[in-house]
């Protein structure tokens, strides 16, 4: 098989989860001059990135579900009864 059309598949797939980690692998560098817990956050940013990603490759919606939050909130607290 060739290597382009399975860097096309894997692509395709795993579109999210390969921008969120390349982002996390840019920003590494930064943290990993400054010791041993900021490479603990630098893994911490690897692992965020990975989840937003796949949260997005798999289309399972928001990571926060910010419009039920939203709508639990007016229901539980209205300011003018």
């Amino acid at each position: 098989m060739d290597f382009r059309v399975l860097w096309k598949q894997i692509w395709e797939s795993h579109r999210g989860r390969l921008l969120g980690l390349a982002t996390a692998l840019l920003l590494c560098p930064i943290y990993l001059f400054f010791g041993f817990w900021n490479m603990l956050f630098c893994a911490l940013l690897l692992y965020i990135g990975y989840t937003i990603g796949k949260y997005k490759d798999l289309e399972q919606g928001p990571l926060i579900p910010w419009v039920q939050i939203r709508e639990w909130l007016s229901s539980r607290w209205r300011p003018f009864k």
